[in-house]
């Protein structure tokens, strides 16, 4: 099965636990949580390398969402707490720095550690050193970029729901993954062409 796939029947898993948490069942909730803290905290460290930071902006938007759960609609979970936490980094990085007006700026864009990603690596890495050799890949590349290549093929999202989650238009998150593509193609060929069979980039 390949990723498409296990990403539609994890959304379905989720959608469940959240129809349930929606009635008050805080079991399922804390499940719903815990499923996807990881791929959320990952996502974070595109921006911030401040563990702690990342922690309380995770579970901020998990207690706001509890409490708001009764109007809150659902079609895709990932998406929905990937966009709330985006949002939540921004309103935090807006309100220590002023200055700062989006997490796209230089600043907080050469803020990134992608060591927390190293886990959700597939088959395209089957050894140590093409396991380095594509850590060290996509840390060369810009950050938006790296954000592009996480949710993509490390969460298997269509280019429309990138495109929402980033508040950006489809033609540019095909631009940025066909820029991503061609700069790892250089340095790690096998694994760039293993992307681009697996994940079609339109």
């Amino acid at each position: 099965m390949d990723q498409r796939h296990r990403t539609i029947e994890e959304n379905e898993y989720l959608l469940e636990l959240w129809q349930r948490a929606k009635t008050g069942d805080k079991v399922a909730f804390c499940q719903l949580a815990e499923k996807q803290y990881r791929a959320l905290f990952a996502y974070a460290t595109n921006f911030t390398e401040d563990r702690d930071f990342i922690k309380d902006s995770i579970q901020e938007i998990f207690i706001r969402i509890w409490e708001r759960r009764a109007t809150i609609t659902i079609q895709y979970v990932s998406i929905y707490l990937f966009k709330s936490l985006r949002n939540q980094l921004l309103q935090e990085f807006r309100r220590s720095k002023p200055f700062q007006s989006s997490l796209n700026s230089p600043e907080v864009s050469e803020l990134s550690d992608w060591q927390t990603i190293e886990t959700q690596i597939e088959q395209g890495e089957a050894d140590s050193e093409s396991q380095l050799k594509v850590r060290q890949a996509i840390n060369t590349l810009p950050k938006r970029q790296q954000e592009v290549v996480f949710l993509k093929f490390y969460n298997g999202l269509e280019n429309d729901q990138i495109a929402e989650l980033m508040d950006i238009n489809r033609q540019s998150v095909a631009n940025l993954l066909y820029k991503a593509l061609g700069a790892l193609k250089s340095q790690v060929a096998f694994y760039a062409y293993w992307l681009v069979f697996t994940f079609p980039l339109l």
